[in-house]
Parts: structure tokens; C-alpha cells; sequence
């Protein structure tokens, strides 16, 4: 079965025995399932690990967690808080880029694809992998939160210090076992409109990060987006 999974090797090698477990099988029915009756999931089927893929195991520098896929048309392409070139940025991530510029100076992107952050070691991950258009939420509690789960417990137990970058109370509770001792555990509001006032503003999680890896021998991540991105995302 091992042989079938279409993941980067590096997790691939981690995660495999996930995909042996029943709750695998019931989520990758009900997937199916909700194809069969007509209902439009996002994002497409080969990106749902989009985040690992780019992201190999041995390359996690930085952790940030988001919580669900964007669920309108053309948005989401399997990195949480980042959406395809050419949409709108989203509000959350508009605060981000806010954050950013405040603490390393860094003039806001004029669009929202992160991708060159993956690219440096950044996991860009969600803690739920897909979700049903025009549907927030709409396939938490089918297995990918104990999916993603094992993920976070695979870079927990690396000897390679990451920093967690943890915005909200959901993110918080889900990386709440990570080794404080070895790793960086950062924590704030999530960057939400709702919430970004309440201590996502001036959290300075960019620079503390890059300080850390710096302390630890590792180069710090270039937070400066590309100023155009593709025009299209191949796959």
C-alpha cells in the first residue's frame, strides 16, 4: 500500500503507517463520497499535501498552523493563509503582511501566494486538508485533524530545533505538546480581523524566528515575498 501514496518521500517515510489506520480509509470514502453526489472540494486532489510536498521533513525551519482550506473559487491551493496568484488577499493574511512591515520593515506583497516561504522550510499547514465550496469547516472532524496531528508530532520529536509560530487558540491546542525545551514556541491572537488587535499586532513573531534559527547556526528565512508570483500554478 506504501507504494501508492503520493507523498514526498521524506514524510512519506513517517507518515506511511497513517495511512494503514482505519480513519484513513473512512476519510478517503468520505472524500469520495462527496465527489459522487456533485459537491466541489477544495483544493484539487493533488494538492491536498501541497504543504509537505514543498516542505520536506528535514527542511522544517518554522511551523505556522492554520485551521481549514479558504472555501471560495479559485483560493485555496493546499498552504494555509495563502491563496492563488491573482485572487484577493485575504483578510488574515492582509494582517500578516501588516505585522511584517512593522517588524522587519518588509513593504506588504501585492499578492498572496506564499509559496517562496515553503520553499525556504516554512510549513504552511492546515490542520484540516480540504473543505466543501462555499462551506467553511465543513469536513472538520473526518481524520485530518489526527493526520495532521502526526505530522506535528513527526517535527515535534526531530532533534533539529523549529519554532512553532501559533496564532489563535486553535492553533495553540494543537501544537500544545511540542517540546518547549528544544523548540521555539511562539504564541499570539490569530491575525483575523475579529482578533488581530487582541496581541497579533506587534507580536514580532518574524524577527524573534529569524533570531532564533540564527542562534541555532541556521540561515533566517527571507520573509520578503517575490514581487510578482507566477501567473500560473503548474501542476
Amino acid at each position: 500500500m506504501d507504494a501508492t501514496i503520493r507523498l514526498e518521500e521524506t514524510w512519506k517515510a513517517v507518515l506511511a503507517p497513517e495511512f494503514r489506520h482505519s480513519y484513513m480509509a473512512d476519510l478517503k470514502r468520505f472524500l469520495m463520497d462527496e465527489k459522487e453526489q456533485g459537491r466541489q472540494i477544495f483544493p484539487r486532489g493533488s494538492e491536498y499535501f501541497r504543504a509537505l510536498d514543498l516542505t520536506p521533513l528535514d527542511r522544517v525551519r518554522v511551523v505556522i498552523l492554520g485551521q481549514d482550506p479558504y472555501h471560495g473559487d479559485g483560493q485555496a491551493h493546499g498552504l494555509c493563509f495563502s491563496v492563488r496568484p491573482g485572487m484577493r488577499i485575504p483578510p488574515s493574511l492582509v494582517n500578516i503582511y501588516k505585522e511584517l512591515r512593522d517588524d522587519l520593515g518588509i513593504a506588504p506583497a501585492r499578492h498572496g501566494f506564499l509559496e517562496s516561504w515553503a520553499g525556504q522550510g516554512v510549513l504552511l499547514l492546515n490542520a484540516v486538508l480540504t473543505v466543501e465550496r462555499g462551506r467553511a469547516a465543513s469536513h472538520q472532524g473526518r481524520g485530518w485533524e489526527r493526520f495532521t496531528d502526526a505530522v506535528v508530532r513527526a517535527i515535534n520529536e526531530r532533534e533539529q530545533p523549529v519554532v512553532f509560530m501559533l496564532w489563535g487558540s486553535y492553533a495553540q491546542r494543537k501544537a500544545a505538546f511540542v517540546d518547549r525545551s528544544r523548540h521555539l514556541v511562539l504564541t499570539a491572537a490569530h491575525p483575523s480581523p475579529l482578533s488581530a488587535h487582541s496581541g497579533f499586532f506587534g507580536c514580532r513573531h518574524f524577527s524573534k524566528a529569524n533570531a532564533f534559527l540564527q542562534s541555532k547556526g541556521f540561515e533566517p528565512i527571507d520573509w520578503q515575498l517575490p514581487e510578482d508570483p507566477p501567473l500560473a500554478v503548474e501542476r
